[in-house]
């Protein structure tokens, strides 16, 4: 289908007018509680005016690659924000406020269970039963890893058997729904309509816009909201929220790892964990979780006063699948947010590659280039460092016929990664399931200790409890490449021109948590700049998250991660445009393919802001109008057939039936150019917005002043 366009002005422009776009927008097992967590009011947003809201509640779902929660705040009592307690079947010694992203379907493919519920019922199957269901696991890295993502992408269960990925995000959100649903009901003082509660959906900074759209499906499908009121769905930046939240820091929620000497994870003197400012916050918390009563953290306590009107900060959020940095100024005076570098970061999709040759050390393991950074990769490495030592073959072959023992063997890691720390004397002890070593001996005749042996592995040593015992050198092994990883992208950023200034680095997010990673980066970094790390860390963006849904012109000011533009004509100029881009038409010289831009990679766009463009249909009668969108993420590109060039999706601009014109018009700007006396052209005015945190679209027939239906697919290019 034809179009003909009409480029308008090349730069955003301030809606001034009607046409500026509207602001943006499985039954639950678990048992749990609620806490209340209230952040302290910032000086720096006091002076702003607070925005009348139309919703009673703001629901956040922190949906993360190794775990995932929800809090809310009623907008009548904004300042208390409501988290879980405690999910019912957690481990023990941990606080367990968020829960597992797994997801399990019956083999008829119906909702089971979620977080621990999935992971523990999942665990107690019977081998062969386990073989039928379906277990996810980590299942949100697909999403960012899937260069074509469609409404159509699978999803492969740890079983094998595969299943649309759609289905699979969809009954993960309908089960936060129900449960959030359920609390929110129980505080409140009044029937709530679905109409008055805001959802807020986080996703990675570095998630391109078919992902983001991806998520927005999932959340029509499970129910949060209507398609019809979309702007009752927001989509949460992870590192912005986290940057959102620690605004509203007080001193006691503070650690400052720049004023702490830090020798093998320990103080000078070796005796207190350097953790220990926390510990005030942490024994005021373990008391309240004795109570499945709601409880409103007091909101006593000096002020963490260090942020000022102007200073600049990044935000690395280190969670399990990515690694995502942010750059914010605080602007005066409202205290408002401005991005000052385009968002960047890593994932862990990459896969960890190691030798084959049985005497060669754990040192052989290397990670393919672009990854991994998250927790998961320290996951990878020890499934490679499993792989040298009892072979691949063997334990692909494990994990496709006794899936459910190898989760087991996963969670087991995964509580012994948590106690990993610098300086650690003792090895850590991971329990082998006895159906590994059953089935290792039926498979290649010979023991696990054997095996051990074999491969000359010294760092890693056998118990006769059945245990792997891995060293402190093993364990720096697992670690150091992902978090060396880290280190050198925030590093890399740092000595960016546009981020020079920095005072401060919030590090935020699960992997965030580690000691290991906290004593590398406080090594490395502490001396460019103040390293702070919120009390509670894992739950920084979950609150955060919140906080936006209250307020979602917190951020004023973002930047454009790639161009977007679409294809357009314009007149040849010999000498200028290639022959081979030469058409002509109606006796007249153009230039195909260039690209007209809506914005450019790392262009300041300001909330708000919008681009105009006008396009006319190319035939009397036409209903609708294909627009192709073409990005890039180098700047040096004039045509939309360029290296680097892309299309990533397209506008439908769905047209009215036009309006019955009072007498006859002829020959008015934007005609056929025929002479006169054939109707006039119609002029469809698209306006976009680029400055939050997806990209929206809007248009007008400009004759009859009447709004059209647009709407942007990422998700069927």
């Amino acid at each position: 289908m034809a179009d003909a366009v009409q480029p308008g002005p090349s730069g955003l422009q301030l809606p001034g007018d009607n046409l500026s776009a509207p602001s943006s927008p499985a039954t639950a097992r678990n048992d749990c509680s609620i806490t209340p967590l209230t952040p302290s009011p910032s000086p720096m947003v006091e002076n702003r005016a607070r925005m009348s809201s139309p919703f009673s509640v703001v629901v956040a779902i922190d949906f993360g690659t190794t775990s995932s929660g929800y809090a809310f705040s009623f907008t009548q009592d904004s300042e208390a924000i409501h988290m879980m307690k405690r999910w019912e079947g957690g481990d023990p010694g941990v606080a367990n406020q968020k829960s597992p992203t797994c997801l399990l379907l019956t083999p008829d493919l119906r909702f089971h269970s979620f977080g621990f519920a999935a992971r523990d019922f999942y665990h107690d199957l019977d081998p062969e039963e386990a073989r039928h269901w379906l277990y996810f696991d980590k299942f949100k890295m697909k999403i960012h890893s899937t260069s074509d993502l469609t409404m159509e992408t699978e999803l492969e269960a740890v079983s094998g058997r595969r299943i649309r990925a759609i289905e699979v995000f969809s009954h993960a959100l309908h089960f936060f729904r129900e449960h959030a649903l359920k609390e929110v009901k129980d505080q409140s003082s009044s029937v709530l309509e679905g109409e008055e509660i805001r959802w807020v959906i986080t996703v990675p900074a570095v998630w391109k816009q078919p992902a983001k759209q991806f998520m927005r499906e999932a959340a029509y499908l499970a129910g949060l909201v209507s398609p019809d009121c979309p702007e009752q769905l927001l989509i949460a930046l992870e590192p912005e929220a986290a940057s959102i939240y620690c605004r509203k820091l007080r001193l006691h929620q503070v650690l400052d790892l720049s004023l702490q000497p830090i020798m093998n994870g320990f103080d000078l003197e070796g005796s207190r964990p350097f953790d220990s400012s926390f510990r005030q916050a942490r024994e005021q918390l373990r008391r309240s979780r004795h109570s499945r009563t709601f409880l409103v953290e007091s909101g006593t306590g000096e002020l963490w006063s260090e942020l000022q009107t102007g200073d600049r900060y990044i935000v690395a959020d280190c969670g399990g699948g990515t690694v995502d940095l942010t750059v914010h100024q605080i602007e005066q005076p409202q205290g408002t947010l401005k991005e000052l570098y385009k968002a960047s970061g890593t994932n862990t999709h990459k896969r960890l590659k190691h030798t084959n040759n049985k005497n060669c050390g754990f040192q052989t393991i290397i990670f393919c280039p672009g990854g991994p950074y998250g927790s998961v990769g320290v996951d990878l490495a020890f499934e490679a460092m499993l792989c040298q030592i009892f072979g691949e073959d063997f334990i692909q072959s494990f994990k496709a016929k006794r899936p459910a023992a190898w989760v087991d063997l996963t969670i087991a890691f995964e509580a012994r990664k948590r106690t990993a720390a610098p300086g650690r004397a003792n090895a850590l002890n991971i329990s082998l399931p006895f159906s590994f070593i059953d089935f290792y001996k039926r498979h290649k005749g010979q023991s696990v200790e054997a095996a051990l042996r074999r491969s000359n592995m010294n760092i890693v040593k056998w118990s006769s409890q059945g245990m792997l015992r891995l060293t402190q050198e093993a364990m720096n092994e697992l670690f150091q490449p992902t978090i060396v990883g880290i280190v050198k992208h925030i590093e890399e950023l740092m000595a960016k021109p546009e981020v020079r200034g920095v005072r401060f680095l919030f590090l935020v997010g699960g992997f965030a948590e580690s000691p290991m990673l906290q004593k590398a980066v406080q090594r490395a970094l502490g001396r460019a700049c103040r390293i702070i790390i919120p009390h509670d860390v894992g739950l920084t963006i979950l609150k955060g998250a919140v906080l936006f849904g209250l307020d979602p012109t917190v951020v004023r000011v973002r930047r454009c991660p790639l161009i977007y533009g679409v294809g357009v004509l314009n007149r040849f100029v010999e000498g200028r445009h290639p022959r081979d881009k030469l058409l002509i038409k109606e006796g007249r010289e153009w230039c195909t393919d260039i690209l007209d831009r809506f914005v450019c990679v790392d262009q300041s766009v300001a909330l708000g802001e919008v681009v105009r463009r006008s396009y006319t249909p190319a035939r009397l009668g036409q209903r609708k109008i294909i627009i192709n969108i073409y990005c890039s993420s180098v700047d040096d590109v004039t045509y939309i057939t360029d290296p680097g060039v892309r299309k990533c999706g397209t506008i439908t601009l769905d047209l009215p039936e036009p309006l019955p014109l009072m007498g006859a018009v002829g020959g008015a700007a934007g005609g056929r150019g025929d002479g006169g006396g054939g109707p006039e052209r119609r002029e469809i005015r698209a306006t976009m917005q680029f400055g939050d945190t997806e990209i929206k679209v809007t248009a007008v027939d400009v004759m009859s002043n009447r709004f059209v239906r647009a709407s942007i697919d990422f998700l069927s290019n």
